[in-house]
């Protein structure tokens, strides 16, 4: 247990993410919290050239890939190693996106694109010579895995989306939720937001963000709030910014505002499972629920003790949900 006065810790809530800048609790609210375990040793990391990019990855294992493309946008590598356990069965594979991480950062944000994101898992399958690959994304993640599954859908076997988005409408939904939980919960803070907007201050201008990285990441991201502070994240707001624009936590624009993959989720014709959780703020129930509906030929489980961070929060669960959903037979 410790002291959870702050302690130097500086959060910023951008795009589906928490991001932590230094390991540590923060806010009355995670008094109870657990330190962060000790960030594992990482395997030897590898780059590979993809679109004119370095591409920094972790690969562990063997067998049929996983690949894993994390949230943000704009954070590199955070869910190593969540899924470390399935390279008994599979080759386990993290991928930094461009601009995230040890991967090559752009000299102007306006390189910072959807589709490029998109387009570069299909380079780095290429490179690597990975053949049918099975594909996860978690939070931002999601929305470039679905645009993949719909671009390239004879590359993969199978496809999973963790704590997903449908649509830039949910994207939003989730903005409104926590902004909304932030004037119940935090007024003194929420007050001080609303007094800095007014003068005109965006979200990237530093007296903005640093006031809403007083927000603790309990009230949004956590079923059970004692597991706050245990994700270390490297992140680029660059990357966010450039694709949702300098308000991303109030009114979602650009790129994914625009995204909506409710009439084409029926044309994916790879295994599809979807990962919810009941106490997600951000991708909320009521949103991801819609999967139902517009891909009625996904498996769909909730996840009753979670919240954003599902891959931490029941670990288990999802593991062994992943271990029966990758053994089922993949798309020809």
């Amino acid at each position: 247990m410790i002291d959870t006065v702050a302690r130097g810790a500086k959060w910023r809530r951008t795009f589906g993410l928490m991001v932590c800048t230094a390991f540590g609790a923060i806010g009355g609210a995670v008094a109870h919290a657990q330190l962060p375990t000790t960030p594992p040793t990482l395997p030897a990391g590898h780059t590979v050239n993809v679109n004119g990019a370095a591409l920094w990855y972790i690969s562990e294992g063997q067998g049929e890939p996983f690949v894993v493309i994390s949230g943000g946008p704009g954070a590199a590598h955070y869910q190593f190693p969540y899924y470390s356990a399935l390279q008994a069965t599979h080759r386990v594979l993290y991928l930094d996106s461009f601009g995230t991480g040890k991967s090559t950062r752009a000299k102007d944000r306006a390189e910072y694109t959807f589709m490029r994101h998109v387009d570069e898992i299909e380079g780095f399958r290429r490179a690597l010579g990975l053949g049918r690959i099975n594909l996860l994304g978690h939070s931002y993640g999601s929305l470039v895995v679905q645009a993949y599954a719909l671009k390239y859908p004879d590359a993969l076997r199978r496809v999973i989306l963790s704590a997903p988005f449908i649509s830039g409408e949910a994207w939003q939904g989730g903005n409104d939720y926590v902004n909304e939980s932030i004037r119940h919960h935090f007024p003194e803070i929420a007050a001080r937001i609303e007094a800095l907007r007014a003068r005109g201050l965006k979200q990237s201008d530093k007296e903005l963000t640093d006031v809403m990285g007083s927000v603790p990441e309990a009230l949004m991201y956590y079923g059970n709030v004692s597991n706050a502070g245990r994700l270390n994240v490297d992140f680029n707001p660059d990357v966010a910014f450039a694709l949702g624009g300098d308000n991303t936590d109030f009114q979602v624009a650009g790129e994914i505002a625009a995204l909506d993959f409710r009439p084409t989720l029926k044309e994916v014709r790879v295994p599809l499972l979807i990962l919810a959780a009941r106490y997600d703020h951000v991708a909320a129930p009521r949103f991801t629920l819609q999967f139902k509906t517009y891909a009625p030929q996904a498996r769909f489980v909730m996840f009753e003790q979670s919240g954003h961070n599902l891959f931490l929060e029941e670990n288990a669960k999802m593991l062994e949900i992943l271990r029966s959903f990758l053994a089922t037979p993949a798309a020809r």
